[in-house]
């Protein structure tokens, strides 16, 4: 059990930097000595999970789309809208959505799965619910839809970047759904759905934020007067992260994330040098 832990957190961290590598400086110039180096791991460990630059790039696509949670509850339409906020929010203040992204437009995977596939599939099927709740005209092709909804969303995104950072991208999808919704929605439907998203993505991280620095506040106090409301609890408790979504760590027996470079393995795919 400590091995897989343990491979579940190198996965975890080599994914994580090789994102924030991948955002800051696409597929092309992303050197596996950057995500090495942002990431703490060795060379050995890093090619005990992934074969090459280009499988950790997967690995990212794959998991840039649970940053996305669609509602199967309630109204299909303000799901997939809800959804697409959500994704605007993470494009700000996530790297894997960024580079996920990034990666997409830059055609890395053209030879292989479709950039886009996840994201027009999981579109279609809440079309889909929204036929067979009478929200979405039945006459709508719903993959037809999904395709332009997807490409929709990630040319705005784009001017949104380089118009503001992507600080106005919620208004900006949301003028998207306003021109959208009209031609596959019934009017009735549309009346009822916020384009702007249900909840303030925004305004629930600050709220967040301040709750858990007022809670780190009280602890110190507390702490500090030597009441400290966690004496009782074990030292060295934390819980190690999980995998995610997405391909997750190999599982492997003795010798797991060797710090044995493997044969073959001084290369990145791409012609980049690790």
């Amino acid at each position: 059990m400590a091995k897989q832990a343990r491979a579940v957190q190198t996965w975890r961290s080599i994914v994580d930097a090789a994102a924030s590598v991948f955002d800051d400086y696409g597929y092309e110039r992303a050197a596996i000595s950057e995500i090495l180096r942002r990431a703490k791991v060795t060379k050995g460990a890093l090619y005990f999970h992934f074969a090459s630059k280009e499988a950790i790039a997967q690995a990212i696509m794959d998991e840039q789309t649970s940053t996305v949670e669609f509602e199967q509850e309630g109204s299909p339409l303000q799901s997939l809208v809800d959804g697409g906020q959500q994704f605007a929010f993470a494009l700000r203040h996530n790297s894997m959505a960024r580079a996920g992204t990034r990666l997409s437009i830059e055609g890395v995977f053209l030879g292989g799965p479709h950039p886009w596939g996840d994201w027009i599939d999981a579109t279609a099927r809440m079309l889909e619910l929204g036929q067979e709740r009478g929200e979405v005209f039945p006459q709508i092709d719903p993959m037809v839809s999904a395709k332009i909804i997807v490409a929709s969303f990630t040319g705005i995104q784009l001017v949104s970047e380089a118009d503001s950072g992507r600080a106005d991208l919620r208004e900006q999808v949301a003028e998207m759904w306003r021109h959208i919704l009209p031609s596959i929605a019934h009017p009735g439907v549309i009346a009822h759905i916020k384009p702007e998203g249900r909840v303030d993505l925004a305004a629930q991280a600050r709220e967040k934020a301040e709750r858990e620095e007022q809670e780190a506040r009280i602890a110190a106090e507390a702490k500090g007067a030597g009441s400290d409301p966690d004496s009782g609890s074990r030292p060295g408790g934390a819980g190690l992260r999980g995998g995610g979504s997405g391909r997750g760590p190999r599982a492997g027996g003795a010798g797991d994330e060797s710090d044995e470079e493997p044969a073959g393995a001084g290369v990145a795919a791409g012609g980049v040098v690790a």
